[in-house]
Order: structure tokens, then sequence, then C-alpha cells
């Protein structure tokens, strides 16, 4: 379990100055942590012995067992494959993949663990709403998801806007968000610095709900998001998952889709009416366009 779990778990016991000490953390996760206990006394105002304990109730022996921990984190949260490779599980002999369709279950149960039945509703109110634009990015390999989940909100309902990957091109996008919008934003471990910035940018200059889906040893956008979702990724390979990841993406389709499916259904058969499809059985082409026979 991350210190961030392991704080946000323990809110409803804390004081008033601890609480303050908590939210001081967590916005500037972890390197607030990582400043000496002197350092984040005067940052928030909070006594050093009030800090001692604060870490010592939620679960940790003194404050430098508190920072050995946010130092594991930040060091797992840049591992590449190749540092992955020196510390995996090698997979059962003669059945590589019954032996890692195993592992992928055992990660979709921690996944379904790992997001409250609550934070998921609220993400999906969000993302449902149509008077909301929604727009979507991910990194260098997470955008593919943001892709996938970007191509089904379409086909469910209007104002739907992927980002490209230049950021040279984001302005126009950043431009047109309001309050009342919803940035979807996709960073796993190995984190992309230019999606941070875009996060930060956004909510000084716009201030939309922003949600991250990201790792359990948080993209630095997390300091800046509404709603964070931490999925699990390893699976003991050199190679992290995003299985969790899309699985969480389709469910999200489904659940919008069903928020009010009158809507969907039309919005889909409009869609379905102007696709440029190849033809049907029983239709033939005639001067370059499809007319049924």
């Amino acid at each position: 379990m991350t210190v961030r779990t392991t704080i946000m778990q323990a809110a409803p016991t804390l004081t008033a100055s601890e609480r303050k000490l908590a939210n001081a953390i967590l916005a500037d996760y972890p390197f607030a942590g990582l400043q000496t206990i002197q350092e984040l006394a005067e940052r928030t105002g909070v006594s050093a012995p009030s800090i001692t304990r604060f870490v010592s109730k939620v679960g940790y022996g003194g404050y430098q067992e508190f920072q050995r921990q946010l130092i594991g984190e930040l060091k797992e949260s840049r591992r590449s494959p190749l540092d992955l490779k020196t510390v995996e599980s090698p997979a059962r002999a003669g059945d590589f993949l019954g032996d890692y369709a195993n592992r992928v279950g055992h990660l979709m149960q921690e996944m379904s663990a790992s997001v409250s039945a609550e934070q998921f509703d609220a993400i999906c109110g969000l993302v449902a709403d149509p008077s909301r634009n929604i727009f979507l990015l991910g990194g260098r390999i997470s955008d593919s998801i943001a892709a996938f989940l970007s191509m089904h909100l379409r086909q469910i309902r209007e104002r739907v806007h992927h980002l490209p990957a230049s950021s040279e091109q984001w302005p126009e996008y950043i431009l047109r968000m309001r309050k009342q919008d919803v940035v979807i934003l996709f960073d796993f471990r190995r984190y992309q610095p230019d999606l941070a910035r875009l996060a930060e940018i956004i909510r000084e200059k716009r201030k939309p709900s922003i949600v991250l889906i990201t790792d359990k040893w948080m993209s630095p956008i997390a300091r800046d998001s509404t709603h964070v979702v931490g999925l699990p990724i390893g699976v003991g390979t050199a190679w992290d998952t995003v299985v969790s990841a899309v699985a969480f993406v389709e469910a999200l389709i489904v659940k919008v889709s069903e928020a009010d499916w009158t809507a969907t259904r039309e919005r889909i058969e409009a869609w379905d009416a102007v696709r440029l499809a190849p033809p049907a059985p029983g239709q033939e082409q005639r001067n370059g366009e499809f007319d049924e026979t």
C-alpha cells in the first residue's frame, strides 16, 4: 500500500491540524514528504512533534521510515523494462500463457478493489453529462487507451475531443475548455513531464474537472486532479500491463452508455446511418456509391 493510500484511509480519524498536514503532503506528493521535518513544519504551520505523531498515527515507526517508503515509491515509479527484468517472477514452465492469464486475473481483482463504487459512479456521472465537453489525452503508450475511449464516447455522445500528440496544437483545445468540462488524462510510470505541465496549465487557466488514470505510484498529474484512479500494472514481468486500465475504460463506456440508453441508441443509429462503411450483403456499388438493390 502506498503512503498516499495509507493517509487517505486514515483521513476520518485525523484532527484538524493532521488534516492540514495530510492535505499539504498529498497536494505535492511525494515531494512534500521528502523535506526535512523542520521544513515541512515551517511549510504547513504544524509543529515537528505533531508531524511525528501524525506519521505514527498513519502506521509508520517514525519520520525516517515514512520517508524511506516515499523514496521507495519514487524509485518504483521510474523503473524501466530493463529494471523490472532483474526482479521478474519467471512464468511457469511449459504454460507461459496460462500463467500470465492467471496473473492478470489476480490483477483484475486488485483493480476492482482499488476503485470504490462511489468514485467510479462520480466519474461516470461527469462523463455522461451531455452539457460537458470531454477532452482526452494519454502518454507515449497510454494514448492508445485514450483513443479507444474517445472513439467509443463519440458514438455515445457529442462534445468529445481527443487532443493531438503535438503540444503545439494543445492551445486550441485548452482555450475551448470551460469550468464545467472534463479532461481525462492517462499517465503511467516513467511519467511524461509535458502531460504534467498540461494539467497544471489547464487547472490554473481553465479549471475543468481533471480525471487522472494512472498507476499506484501516482503520476505527478495527481496534484492537479479532481479524481485520481490508481490502477495496478505490475505482473512480475519486464513489461507492465495496461489490462486493468482497458478494463476500467470498458466498464466506463458501458456505464456511460446506459445512463441514458434512449439517447445512446439514437446517437448510434444516426452515427451508423452516415458511416462510410463497406456495402452490406444485398448492396452493390454504382457510380462510386453504394446503393441498395
